[in-house]
């Protein structure tokens, strides 16, 4: 006799549609029609616990968890796994969570790369996984020698209009303080929005003024409006499929780890808000600048390769490689590639910005190599013809 399918049940407030959601929800789902669950969304599975009879209706539930349905599912003998890093009943559940410290490595790393001496946060302290990425982003960029300053905003600023004014309000307080160019970290995607429009009521440019990482790289808020937004791609759905893994396990009996597990980010998304490099000297901003631009350029005489369809739309991943815009990232802790790895930093913008620390030579050879550079690249652009290539050699 066939063994009955297991009934699980999915409390995932699947009304909002970021990928802590929705992607969390298609990576258990992917889960469940492997083991042949069924898979019941019960956005009140807490109450569902309470009724008579209840026990046999679920024999294990993925949430947003809350502490009725930890205490229930505790009387009822009904494994819980817990994916929301803030919930209150975090401490009572197994839970599978992103890796908020390797987030804040992650975005730290990046914004140090491109030269920052300066460096701020706009999070929550509502958002359990922004404290923990705001603290390992303040260790990294101290172990490096420079200080950071955080400020803290409501967890939404949409709720009403006091909230939407004090969020606007404590942002212009933040920065402030801040010295250009100063490299951000902003929790989440609005809320960076709401820090480059401040930046342009100051008269600041970003990236050149205010490098910006924001949040978890909702593409429909972080590609437009222009500048575009840097963001982490966690990979919410490896989060949802590892979670259905942890309950699988737990009803069969085997007993809970003893600690969260946390898994790393597929790695950064970079766009236009970090696109630059900084450095205070003017002719290596210019050097860079002019560099950067015709980097991905080969002679006419040089054929292209041949490809079919339309042209891709580019974005930068912390590797340096062209891809769509909903590129995949570097993976967390690669390195990168190419000649332009020991490039001197600049003020100018570098679309082709390598994404591991550049070694910076003295100032007067730094200059002697950028004007070269410069020479060397205008005299062979005069003498022939350049046509744009559609591959990166950088």
């Amino acid at each position: 006799m066939a063994r009955k399918p297991r009934r699980v049940a999915l409390m995932l407030d699947l009304r909002w549609p970021y990928k802590r959601h929705a992607e969390v929800f298609a990576g258990v789902m992917r889960y469940a029609e492997e083991r042949g669950w069924v898979a019941i969304i019960d956005e009140f599975a807490h109450d569902t616990l309470r009724r008579r009879g209840a026990a046999d209706r679920y024999d294990g539930i993925v949430a947003r968890a809350n502490h009725p349905l930890a205490r229930r599912a505790a009387g009822r003998g009904v494994p819980v796994v817990n994916v929301w890093p803030s919930s209150p009943a975090r401490r009572l559940l197994p839970g599978v969570f992103p890796d908020s410290a390797e987030v804040g490595r992650l975005v730290a790393e990046h914004l140090l790369a491109r030269g920052f001496r300066s460096f701020a946060t706009v999070t929550s302290r509502k958002n359990a996984d922004n404290e923990l990425e705001v603290k390992e982003f303040a260790r990294s960029v101290g172990a490096a020698g420079f200080a950071c300053a955080s400020a803290h905003v409501p967890q939404d600023p949409h709720r009403d209009l006091a909230h939407w004014r004090t969020t606007e309000r404590l942002i212009a307080r933040a920065m402030a303080g801040w010295a250009p160019p100063v490299g951000v970290y902003v929790g989440q995607e609005d809320c960076g929005r709401l820090v480059v429009q401040a930046a342009h009521r100051r008269g600041w440019r970003s990236p050149d003024d205010v490098a910006i990482v924001a949040g978890k790289n909702q593409e429909a808020l972080c590609e437009r409006p222009r500048p575009s937004l840097t963001s982490v791609e966690v990979g919410y759905d490896r989060i949802g499929y590892a979670a259905a893994e942890l309950l699988d396990r737990l009803m069969t009996g085997q007993p809970p780890p003893s600690e969260p597990l946390r898994l790393a980010p597929r790695g950064l998304v970079v766009r236009e808000s970090t696109d630059f490099f900084a450095v205070n000297d003017a002719v290596v901003a210019a050097a860079l600048a002019y560099i950067a631009g015709h980097s991905h350029r080969r002679s006419a005489r040089t054929p292209s390769p041949v490809r079919s369809g339309p042209k891709p739309a580019r974005s930068r991943t912390t590797s340096g490689r062209p891809s769509s815009a909903r590129s995949r990232p570097r993976s967390a802790g690669s390195g990168s590639s190419g000649p332009s790895a020991n490039w001197p930093t600049a003020t100018g913008r570098s679309p082709r910005s390598p994404a591991t620390s550049a070694s910076v030579p003295s100032s007067g050879s730094t200059r002697c190599f950028a004007a070269n550079s410069v020479r060397a690249l205008m005299s062979t652009a005069s003498t022939a013809e350049w046509a744009a290539s559609e591959s990166d050699v950088c």
